[in-house]
Order: structure tokens, then sequence, then C-alpha cells
């Protein structure tokens, strides 16, 4: 064992020893912040309910974070904490250590959150989350300082990116055609899986919400305001779609062989992708939970009368 991973082990063994046993469970509610199942659940609720384009910003972020957290965990392989000493494994995790997923979701998410909220606790939330959810990583015994500190690089560079090249990339894609975005999402899925072969969820739900967002900004520009009723009946029927589409699939197919399962992985989440960004708020306008935009009423009254 290296020097980096012992200090790393008495960091995490002082952390347990100073906090004690009784702050595993609040340690357990905050990592979930920093989850990739928490920021996916807001997602939808930012789409379908707050706001249609900060929602989809914040989806393609959050997944584009995701897929670079796993490839790079999947290049450095690095153990993790109790790897070498069981007794500081508060929890498990099934993938690699470095970097630290939780805390680069949480660094990107919350970074995200201050594009979408209003207050002035919007700073003090995007630097306390964080902090809170890599302390919370070690507490747990699942990772180490610098698996923590690699996830808040990584997660500052994504939103480097975002905040740096975000406008022009969307400026130059509001340019080109349907067909054009599509051919342009399916190319970056396809780079996706030629990177991650055996892991093929990302890159499917990927390319799923890339086209159900793509058809979304051409036919289907919906406001997400509304009352408090309907707000919460879009994000509760949403979900439960979503539920049905991921566990319907493996209800019907079972155990495939694994030369199927990376091309059902692929279509599964693809399906539940495109189900987020296009059809559920379809559905929603059909049972009139959701309204387009004022623009886009005025120019379907006036396409009708045209005709």
């Amino acid at each position: 064992m290296n020097s980096i991973f012992s200090w790393g082990l008495t960091l995490i063994r002082s952390i347990q020893e100073l906090l004690g046993p009784g702050m595993l469970a609040p340690m357990k509610v905050i990592t979930f912040f920093g989850t990739e199942i928490f920021a996916l659940a807001a997602l939808p609720l930012i789409y379908w309910c707050v706001d249609r384009r900060k929602g989809a910003r914040l989806g393609v972020v959050i997944l584009f974070s995701a897929f670079l957290n796993l490839w790079v965990k999947m290049l450095f392989m690095q153990p993790r904490p109790y790897d070498f000493d069981a007794s500081v494994g508060l929890a498990r995790e099934p993938t690699p250590g470095f970097p630290s997923g939780h805390s680069q979701t949480s660094m990107t998410f919350w970074g995200m959150m201050l594009t979408i909220a209003h207050g002035p606790w919007r700073i003090a939330t995007f630097v306390a989350i964080p902090l809170l959810v890599g302390l919370s990583r070690m507490y747990l015994g699942v990772h180490f300082p610098t698996d923590v500190l690699g996830g808040w690089l990584l997660g500052g560079l994504v939103l480097g990116l975002f905040y740096g090249f975000g406008k022009k990339i969307e400026a130059m894609m509001a340019k080109w055609n349907l067909r054009l975005r599509i051919i342009a999402i399916a190319i970056v899925a396809l780079g996706m899986n030629m990177l991650m072969r055996d892991d093929t969820r990302l890159s499917g739900v990927f390319f799923g919400s890339g086209v159900g967002f793509a058809l979304a900004s051409g036919n289907l520009r919906f406001d997400a305001a509304g009352d408090f009723l309907k707000r919460g009946l879009r994000y509760v029927l949403g979900l439960a779609g979503t539920l049905i589409l991921y566990l319907g699939p493996k209800a019907l197919l079972g155990d495939t062989i694994a030369s199927q399962q990376a091309l059902i992985n692929f279509l599964r989440y693809g399906l539940i992708g495109i189900w987020v960004a296009y059809g559920a708020p379809w559905c929603f306008i059909k049972l009139k939970l959701l309204s387009m935009e004022q623009g886009e009423t005025e120019k379907m009254i006036g396409d009708a009368k045209g005709n």
C-alpha cells in the first residue's frame, strides 16, 4: 500500500472516530444527495414541473458527467479503502473508487442548480452540499480523500465546460434541423458505446433523452407552469410510466444471453430517456395536465384557422 492510500486510511479512521457511530444514519442521508438516483429523480421534476429548457440542460449535463465518471473509474480501477482495511467499510459499492461519483454528481448537480433555483441560499447550498457529501463518503469508508478531490475536480470541469461553451453549443444546434440533431446525438451515443462497451445503459438513456429533447424543442414546446395539483400529478404519473418501462422489459425478457444484454440495456434505457423527454409531456398535454407555451398555442390556433 503506497503512502497516499496509507495517509487516506489514517484520515478516514480519524473522521470515523471524531464523528462516532451515531453519525452513520445522518451520513447515509447526506450521501444520498450526491447519488445519480437523486439527480435523475430531480431531472424530470424540473423538466416537467419547473422549466423545460433548464430541465433539458440539466439532463444532458448530468448524463455526460455520470458517463465521464464511470469511464474514468474503469480507466484507473482503483481500490476502495475497505479493500485495505475492512473495518473502515461502513458501506459497500460495486464500482472502483477513483474518482468519487457522489462527489462529482453533487458538484455538477448543485452547480447546475445555480441556473435554476432562486434566492440567496443558492451559493451556500452549492458549497455546503458537495463538501458534506465528500465528508460522508470518507466517513462511510468508501472513498479515499483523493477520490473525493478527483470527483470535485471532474465535476468542476463539467461545470466549466457547460458555463463556458453551453450557450454556444445550443446556439449552433438551434440552427440545425431535426434530422441533423438526431444524427449528432446518435454519433455521441455511438462514441459512448465504443468507450464503454460493457455498460450501455448511460449511452442508451443519453440517446433516448437526447432524441426526446430534440423532438420536444421542435413540436412540443410545453409550458411547465401550473398549479400544485397538476404539477404533482405530472410527476407521479411520469414516474409511474418510467417505472413500468424500467421493470416491464426486464420482467418480460428475464435473463438474456450475454451477447444480447448490451443491446437490450441500450434499448431499454433509451425508451426510458425518450419517455421522460417526450412521451410523458405528450401524455400530460393529452390529459390536460400541461399546456403549450403561449407562442406555440397562438401558432397552432393560427394554423387551424388557415386550414
